[in-house]
């Protein structure tokens, strides 16, 4: 079947297309779930208590055995499926085996100890409040199991470039938890939002199930003959090789776990407020830096496996400019509509204009990790495609440490000193003075630097990876460098031409109704996009002149996604 579900994509362009537009539906739909979730409860303890309900769940999707290790399981199965298909369907099958036995007994293991685990979550929560999360905990703990075997059907789909069903799994997940808020909530009370949850991945899975039997693998569970003829070579390469991902990607966890920690220290909905903030900061990073990450993945293991150089350096320096381009200028905006964002995306029912101030000055600081945090995606899976585990493992817990010890310090220091002069600026320049609640920035601020020292060293490291892998890069770093100090000039200029608009439409909209704050935060993002294209134009910019010229062809005549999309500027 050549098209619909079980379409293959080439390009890495087309692909990162096709993810980025069904990422902007899912983002739009976990919007809509937290627009929802706002007008329900407000930023208010029992939202709360759903927040840290989910820290465990989420914090074992990426434990579970291989479950999140996609990175690690694509350049193995490439190379499997090169010497033989039949031996990479058993691989595929043996691996999901052992998984899921794994997650089951990780899974009972956790439901028992999850009274133990709820009070190291919300150390600041009343008994009463730790017992819903517990009961929440123990529903939603079926979901990473769930999700763990829909993460390698994905690996089978990514590295065979089925990207139509991959791109569609978050969208159902999301409809499941919006059905969840929308008919369990009524009915079950919290316990409803759990159950929305575990809807939400089984859809997840199911959607990739059909694409994965086009690909001839069948059932991905089969008699674990493991038990008696030991791992296959396969898996334990995979084990060897996605030991240190998990591990790394446990540390970012375990700092965020740490940071609502910390949050629910504070006062009554300053969790809420922070994962408000955090859903919405990675909207950008998911639809860019995640999108061209997980389409460039399969090309830089394909060129790593080949030995090409110039085809590794081609695609790496390809997507990093690609997502340079998109994620400079919407940083800048988020920063100077945050307040705009957070009332469009969340100002209903119960969340006050309390609530809006506090979350948008959250947003702006969290706005300065979102360039970081867009490139590390594709930092980390060229770490991966060139087979190093190691060096991101030891970053990425170190830059988690760092990120719990500054949330914690800053946040002590604003509980116990208001008149800190940090604190201050702070309440100042984000306009949120005499706001209850504002130590929340102290976590906010962990968070930020964490993600941005993560990017510095990640980049450094792979630089050195790569001179030693293939030798120097031999393409023009002088003009990649002068092409992006023209895409941040460019970003700043479009924030002021934004903030500048922002102001004239404050005087003839009033934002006491939704359509009014939607239209100052669209009259300004269009000034901003003039500004930083028209800049981009005149300097010559080959991105802005590619999307022009890809608009220009396929607009109003493109009934396919194209295939080769892309491929011309990799060459």
């Amino acid at each position: 079947m050549k098209n619909g579900l079980n379409r293959t994509i080439h390009s890495i362009n087309a692909a990162a297309l096709l993810i980025g537009a069904a990422g902007l539906l899912s983002r739009i739909l976990g919007i809509v779930r937290d627009r929802l979730l706002a007008a329900h409860f407000g930023a208010s303890r029992a939202l709360d208590i759903y927040y840290a309900a989910f820290q465990i769940p989420d914090f074992l999707f990426t434990v579970f055995l291989l479950g999140a290790a996609s990175a690690a399981i694509i350049p193995i199965l490439i190379d499997v499926e090169e010497t033989s298909t039949a031996e990479a369907r058993r691989f595929i099958r043996e691996l999901a085996t052992i998984f899921f036995i794994g997650s089951l007994v990780v899974w009972l293991v956790a439901v028992l100890l999850a009274p133990i685990l709820a009070s190291h979550l919300a150390p600041g929560f009343a008994q009463s409040d730790r017992t819903l999360v517990v009961m929440l905990t123990r529903i939603m703990m079926l979901s990473p199991v769930l999700l763990g075997l829909s993460n390698i059907v994905s690996s089978v789909l990514q590295s065979h470039r089925r990207f139509v069903s991959f791109a569609l799994s978050s969208i159902f997940y999301n409809i499941g938890i919006i059905f969840g808020i929308a008919v369990f909530l009524p009915l079950w009370g919290l316990a409803g939002l759990g159950a929305g949850v575990i809807m939400g991945a089984a859809l997840h899975l199911l959607i990739q199930v059909p694409a994965l039997y086009s690909l001839g693998f069948g059932f991905p569970l089969a008699w674990p003959t493991f038990l008696t003829r030991g791992l296959s070579h396969p898996i334990k390469k995979v084990i060897l090789v996605s030991l240190p991902r998990v591990i790394a990607i446990s540390a970012s966890n375990i700092s965020d776990i740490a940071l609502v920690a910390i949050a629910s220290t504070i006062a009554p909905g300053s969790i809420t407020v922070f994962k408000f903030a955090d859903n919405l900061r990675f909207v950008p990073i998911g639809l860019f830096g995640v999108s061209f990450a997980v389409a460039a993945f399969p090309s830089l293991s394909a060129a790593r496996a080949r030995g090409s150089a110039h085809e590794f350096y081609a695609n790496f320096f390809g997507t990093f400019r690609s997502i340079l381009f998109w994620i400079l200028p919407i940083a800048v905006f988020f920063y100077v509509l945050r307040a705009q964002i957070v009332r469009v995306a969340l100002g209903a029912g119960n969340f006050s204009w309390h609530d809006t101030r506090l979350t948008a000055a959250v947003l702006g600081i969290l706005t300065i990790a979102i360039l970081a945090e867009s490139l590390s995606s594709l930092l980390i899976r060229s770490f991966y495609a060139l087979g190093n585990t190691t060096t991101p493992l030891f970053i990425n817990v170190t830059t988690a440490i760092i990120a719990v010890g500054t949330g914690l310090f800053f946040t002590r220091v604003f509980l116990g000193n208001q008149n800190n002069p940090l604190f201050m600026f702070l309440v100042r320049i984000l306009h949120v003075e005499g706001v209850g609640g504002s130590a929340i920035l102290g976590v906010a601020l962990g968070a930020a630097v964490g993600g941005v020292l993560d990017f510095l060293f990640l980049f450094r490291g792979l630089r050195r990876a790569m001179r030693v892998r293939f030798g120097p890069h031999d393409g023009d770093a002088d003009a990649d460098i002068r092409d992006m100090l023209v895409m941040c000039a460019s970003s700043l200029a479009a924030g002021l031409a934004a903030y500048g608009m922002l102001r004239v439409a404050n005087e003839l909209v009033t934002l006491d109704r939704f359509s009014g704050v939607l239209i100052q935060g669209a009259a300004a993002s269009l000034a901003g996009c003039a500004v930083y294209g028209g800049m981009l134009y005149l300097a010559g910019n080959r991105e802005i002149r590619h999307l022009i010229h890809v608009c220009r062809r396929h607009m109003f005549r493109m009934r396919v996604l194209p295939e080769q999309w892309g491929n011309e500027e990799m060459q």
